[in-house]
């Protein structure tokens, strides 16, 4: 396999063309994979207040619903959406996972994981004291996604 990077500084905007003979499990992991980065760069609107504030995806550790709507955290920070978790499990891309009824987290920033064999396990995350609770349901896929992410990297 090639690959080949060309600079045109006259581009409006940046473009990733993958040429190939078929669709490949690799040629779809590598699609996959330059997707999650192109997506964790958007920015997503969140609302403190009056102010609206536009944070990367990677900004975000957890989406969690509390008794006004869903928040989203940050390591320091807590924001308002205006979306419903099962909106955002549709929007987000794949490194975000829903772990509960009330949370959808970041993968790319779980720094341990508490395991609970009798209730739920307590992630905590990377420079953050903020954790959340994933529910016996989701503890196994979460695991299987983590150690996908950690094969493919």
């Amino acid at each position: 396999m090639k690959i080949k990077i060309e600079i045109d500084e006259e581009a409006q905007e940046d473009e990733v063309i993958i040429r190939c003979r078929g669709l490949t499990g690799e040629i779809a992991a590598i699609q996959k994979a330059v997707s999650e980065v192109a997506n964790a760069a958007q920015k997503f609107t969140v609302y403190k207040g009056n102010t609206e504030y536009y944070l990367t995806l990677d900004d975000i550790l957890f989406f969690e619903t509390d008794g006004s709507g869903v928040c989203a955290h940050t390591r320091t920070d807590m924001y308002q959406t205006k979306y419903k978790l099962y909106e955002l499990e549709d929007l987000l891309p794949g490194c975000f996972m829903r772990v509960s009824k009330s949370a959808i987290l970041n993968i790319h920033h779980i720094y341990s994981i508490n395991r609970n064999l009798t209730a739920s396990s307590v992630v905590a995350f990377t420079g953050s004291h903020k954790q959340v609770y994933v529910s016996r349901y989701y503890y196994k896929p979460l695991i299987s996604k983590l150690e996908e992410r950690r094969l493919h990297v």
